[in-house]
């Protein structure tokens, strides 16, 4: 399987980009994993049938620490896209990475990017928190 991690500092067209290669794979007919990693959680919208915003794995956790289905935090999108968003504080408000840190080892715990299910896993990475908490995720 191929990941692809989209990272820079806010603005800079991160989640445009992310979303486009997501559609270029699954137009290719490779099987999509996008995953949003911004506590903004609002990568995948784009991506979305319907103008719904996405449930979070952070808010599911919250909900049911137990859940760990992939029907619980994934949904599909256009073009048979699966996306998930991790999620987190509010801005200035606790460290977004470790909403980031949380969903990865929940995606590990599924063995999802193992499992064969993807071609290619893309992961739209906002990279200016001061705490630098998402450094981990990407290593």
């Amino acid at each position: 399987m191929e990941t692809i991690a989209v990272y820079g500092k806010g603005g800079i067209g991160k989640s445009v980009v992310a979303t486009s290669l997501s559609v270029f794979y699954a137009q290719t007919g490779r099987r999509v994993l996008h995953v949003g990693c911004d506590p903004k959680h609002d990568s995948a919208l784009r991506l979305l049938k319907t103008s719904t915003n996405i449930r979070t794995v952070l808010d599911i956790l919250r909900e049911d620490p137990e859940a760990v289905g992939t029907d619980e935090i994934l949904t599909t999108g256009r073009f048979e896209i699966d996306c998930c968003e991790a999620g987190g504080p509010q801005p200035g408000v606790g460290c977004g990475g470790r909403g980031v840190a949380r969903m990865i080892e929940t995606l590990d715990e599924m063995q999802l990017l193992q499992s064969g299910r993807y071609d290619v896993a893309i992961f739209d990475v906002l990279g200016d928190v001061v705490c630098g908490g998402f450094a981990a995720p990407l290593r």
